[in-house]
């Protein structure tokens, strides 16, 4: 079997409430519509989202991988324009306190499925836990969705220093959502680089603003994404633009040091140059 990288991107919020479950939802089915093979991992261990908001019934769950009872492939669930979905439990409280080798195992399961994909996104639960960092360290590139609210620009700079102070972390992208207009994206970017070039030596960039939309609440009234429900919607178009960006983000090319998904393809990557 020829192993080639699959691009892993973690979209996180720091805060809850900034619609980061509807980027990554939309963004997957945005990257699968540019003919990318994509995988949607719902990292909210115990309080899983993404089935919900797609209108989704698992039958089986991450719970059922880690207890023994299937593996990851039994799991997975077919979403709209043939993103693959893996679906977390919901009020599951041993799903928010993994050990840290419940934590490999379960990212080290993802390899068998490498073959099958070009993308992983990986939708994490909302805060700083250990579970969040774990995910986000084990992903190639990371996207921290903000709003224009003190305590989501709080939140994210909290999330990027911790990042970069305990594990190194240089590089962080941002997207600007539920923005009433492109400027406002601008200056929630500007507000958190300022903060960040005063404290830290981290680098930040600026992917773009998601728009402020009806459609979208309208789309997850229907449990549908924004983006397949409502394609011409302001918020499905900005999606679509982001999902550019994101598809030419660079492949990784060699492992870093720690637990990572899919680092068998990089470990092989590196002993074929």
């Amino acid at each position: 079997m020829i192993r080639h990288p699959v691009q892993v991107v973690a979209v996180t919020g720091a805060k809850g409430g900034v619609g980061k479950t509807n980027v990554a939802v939309n963004l997957s089915i945005a990257l699968a519509e540019l003919g990318r093979r994509v995988m949607l991992l719902d990292a909210d261990l115990g309080l899983a989202n993404v089935d919900i908001l797609l209108g989704l019934s698992p039958t089986r769950n991450m719970a059922d991988v880690l207890e023994g009872r299937c593996d990851l492939k039994d799991i997975i669930l077919p979403g709209p324009g043939g993103v693959r979905i893996i679906p977390a439990s919901s009020g599951t409280q041993k799903m928010t306190e993994l050990s840290s080798q419940e934590h490999a195992g379960m990212i080290s399961a993802f390899s068998e499925l490498s073959h099958q994909l070009d993308m992983l996104i990986i939708d994490t639960a909302a805060g700083i836990s250990d579970t969040v960092i774990s995910f986000v360290r084990a992903a190639q590139e990371l996207i921290i969705v903000v709003t224009d609210e003190p305590t989501s620009i709080t939140d994210a700079y909290a999330m990027i220093k911790l990042l970069h102070r305990d594990y190194g972390l240089l590089r962080f992208r941002i997207v600007a959502n539920m923005v009433r207009s492109q400027q406002e994206g601008h200056n929630i970017f500007n507000k958190l680089v300022n903060v960040t070039d005063r404290f830290l030596e981290v680098a930040l960039q600026y992917l773009g603003a998601i728009p402020w939309d009806e459609a979208v609440r309208k789309a997850v009234l229907r449990q549908r994404a924004v983006i397949d429900a409502y394609p011409r919607s302001k918020a499905a178009v900005a999606i679509r633009a982001l999902a550019q960006k994101v598809d030419a983000f660079p492949l990784p090319s060699s492992p870093r040091g720690h637990l990572e998904f899919f680092i068998e393809n990089l470990v092989a990557g590196e002993a074929g140059r």
